[in-house]
């Protein structure tokens, strides 16, 4: 049994003295000890070591006891498994040299056997369990269909994925065939993470916002609502689409633990939109880590007011930032633990 099941209960809607805390990419660039790791060891290597990886992911647990771990890993090892051969380019991020751009392309991927391909990530959850030791819950994730195919045609990050979207509007056919590859093999990586040991799962759709309310529905949500459907009762699923409020009603009304919600929607308009029905988490804006902590705190007490103490996790709206201040962060997780409704 997990000693500290704050998050699960959360995930599950019961009734808690506070809600639980973590934060996006935690297990990260903010940290001292994790650029230690990473002037050692490339991106990948980082991510294909189950030491290293089980090592980056109990860091900020050490440091600030959060509520939750979540396993240090990559969205694209999903698209590696897959034949898709990503390395991270310094100075430029995800980069692929021949990326997705017909159906012969979209014909050369495969269907990998995930614990041939991505055992590494297996060997990192039983090892991190090993060091959480049943104190907190471990979280596994995977990126959303649509932003994991984003970066496949477009071949890097985008402020547009001008590329992504033509592919769909103009090779339909292509496009839902490679969407769903990348579902079923996702669903199949989760399904192992559960087995290895994860207690929940989180989806991420970080371009999700980049598409209009009807081609979200099209060309990511269709394919989200796969992965929670095959999940279901065998983990929690958590959703986040970033900048994708304008789908949250959708969303509720399918078989999600949680919902995750960035800074551009208010706590108020979420839960009216979601008609109280799940778990939100999220949604502080994260550059707000660059306030005062004193004024952190009482955005983060403000902030679980707004939401509510039940059926809430806390959380930033997307990933902390490389430039956070430590005692920022600190300020962050501790408005949470000493929060009194």
């Amino acid at each position: 049994m997990i000693k500290n099941d704050l998050f699960l209960r959360a995930l599950r809607g019961e009734t808690v003295s506070r809600p639980p805390v973590w934060m996006m990419r935690q297990a990260g660039r903010y940290l001292p000890e994790f650029i230690a790791i990473r002037e050692k060891y490339d991106f990948f290597t980082r991510c294909q070591t189950p030491e290293l990886a089980s090592e980056i992911t109990v860091q900020p647990i050490r440091r600030y006891g959060m509520d939750a771990a979540i396993l240090f890993s990559d969205i694209l090892v999903v698209p590696q498994a897959m034949n898709i051969p990503f390395e991270m380019k310094p100075g430029v991020g995800p980069y692929l040299p021949n990326p997705i751009r017909s159906q012969k392309d979209v014909d050369q991927t495969i269907l990998p056997d995930i614990n041939e391909r991505l055992g590494y990530v297996m060997e990192a959850i039983k090892m991190t369990k090993e060091m959480l030791n049943d104190e907190i819950p471990l979280i596994g994730f995977a990126g959303s269909p649509w932003t994991v195919f984003c970066y496949c045609v477009q071949g890097q990050g985008s402020k547009s994925f001008d590329k992504a979207k033509e592919f769909c509007f103009t090779q339909p056919v292509a496009a839902h065939q490679l969407l769903q590859r990348i579902t079923d093999t996702t669903i199949a990586y989760l399904k192992e993470k559960v087995k290895a040991g994860v207690d929940a799962v989180q989806v991420f759709d970080s371009w999700g916002g980049m598409l209009s309310p009807a081609d979200y529905q099209e060309f990511s949500w269709r394919y989200i609502k796969q992965i929670v459907d095959a999940l279901h009762g065998e983990a929690p699923v958590i959703a986040f689409g970033k900048g994708c409020w304008f789908a949250l009603e959708e969303m509720s009304k399918s078989k999600v633990s949680a919902l995750g919600v960035d800074w551009t929607v208010s706590p108020k308009t979420a839960r009216e939109l979601t008609h109280n029905s799940v778990t939100l988490q999220g949604n502080m804006d994260p550059s707000r880590l660059l306030s005062p902590p004193k004024e952190i705190k009482k955005l983060v007490t403000q902030m679980i007011n707004d939401f509510g103490k039940d059926k809430y996790i806390v959380n930033l709206g997307h990933g902390i930032l490389p430039n956070i201040p430590l005692d920022h962060a600190k300020a962050f997780i501790d408005a949470v633990k000493e929060y009194k409704a």
